[in-house]
């Protein structure tokens, strides 16, 4: 081994976390079932926010046979679904005074034009406004931590090929699925540097930190219901170029727990085009750190999920 890979971040530098919570989104399968995985190891009690309590439970099972005594609470949420959002923050006010880590994870691929409960395009709800509110609704518990709170959002390499349409947000004119797949991972780029900027400029005590996993083999290319997606993504360059989910949660995981991670930074793989390796930080697409595309995004975000941060 070479010391430049010696020198590669990797899970065994997580440091112990005996005594901090984590919130980890999609936490069932593919990178959050990896991330929830390597926290429980290190000691973390992690809160596993799952749509299927059933798989978040056999998870569960799974990761305590692994680890046993692991601290583990499973938890239903449907982040599509804006009063599930609300119910899953709710009873974890009322249980847990405090926070140390929100894992914004959970996701979905390139479905054909669905709309979300509260009507909007399933993909823009499902990743970015399911997850506005989520941060909002627990902010103040991350705050009253006093043990370097983070957020961590989880993004991707298609957000540098996303745009948001603002007059058409949710695809009624015209609608594609990983063209709305690139946006809605674009949307979570710029809220999470604009959350950054935000909880800099207020003064609080909590981190925006942002990773992208790279092209890692997940359920979301297998089980997206469009066909040539699932065939391309899923079937053909997935063998051939995708990582392992314990591979690429390890950027995640670096925003997550490494004391460096900087606040502000997007993480992600170090290899030939960011498709895997180990974490270094990476560049963001020019339209993520955008000051007028982060105001519009807010705003817009406000407005649809009725969450105020109060942050200015």
């Amino acid at each position: 081994m070479t010391e430049t890979e010696q020198s590669k971040w990797t899970a065994a530098r997580i440091p112990d976390l005996t005594g901090r919570t984590y919130v980890v989104t999609g936490a069932n399968s593919g990178l959050g079932l990896a991330t929830t995985r390597a926290l429980a190891r290190h000691g973390a009690d992690v809160v596993l926010a799952v749509r299927d309590e059933a798989k978040g439970c056999a998870a569960a099972d799974a990761i305590t046979r692994e680890v046993p005594g692991a601290r583990l609470d499973v938890r239903r949420i449907d982040l599509a679904d804006l009063d599930s959002v609300r119910e899953f923050a709710a009873k974890l006010h009322a249980e847990r005074p405090r926070l140390d880590v929100l894992v914004n994870n959970a996701g979905v691929m390139a479905p054909p034009r669905t709309l979300s409960a509260q009507g909007h395009e399933l993909q823009f709800a499902a990743h970015h406004l399911g997850h506005f509110a989520l941060t909002g609704l627990l902010l103040d518990r991350l705050a009253a931590t006093g043990r370097d709170p983070r957020v961590v959002t989880v993004s991707s390499l298609q957000h540098r090929k996303g745009t948001i349409r603002f007059d058409d947000i949710d695809g009624e004119r015209r609608y594609s699925p990983m063209g709305h797949y690139n946006q809605a991972k674009l949307a979570n780029t710029v809220f999470g540097y604009e959350l950054h900027r935000r909880l800099t400029a207020a003064g609080s005590p909590v981190r925006s930190v942002l990773a992208h996993p790279g092209y890692t083999a997940t359920n979301l290319q297998n089980d997206t219901p469009v066909a040539l997606v699932r065939w391309l993504y899923g079937r053909v360059l997935g063998p051939l170029l995708a990582q392992a989910p314990e591979r690429g949660a390890l950027p995640q995981l670096y925003a997550a727990t490494a004391p460096e991670a900087e606040a502000g930074a997007l993480y992600g793989p170090d290899g030939p085009g960011e498709l895997r390796g180990a974490p270094q930080q990476v560049a963001y697409a020019k339209a993520a750190t955008d000051p007028e595309t982060g105001r519009r995004l807010w705003e817009l975000s406000e407005r649809l999920t009725e969450v105020r941060y109060g942050l200015g």
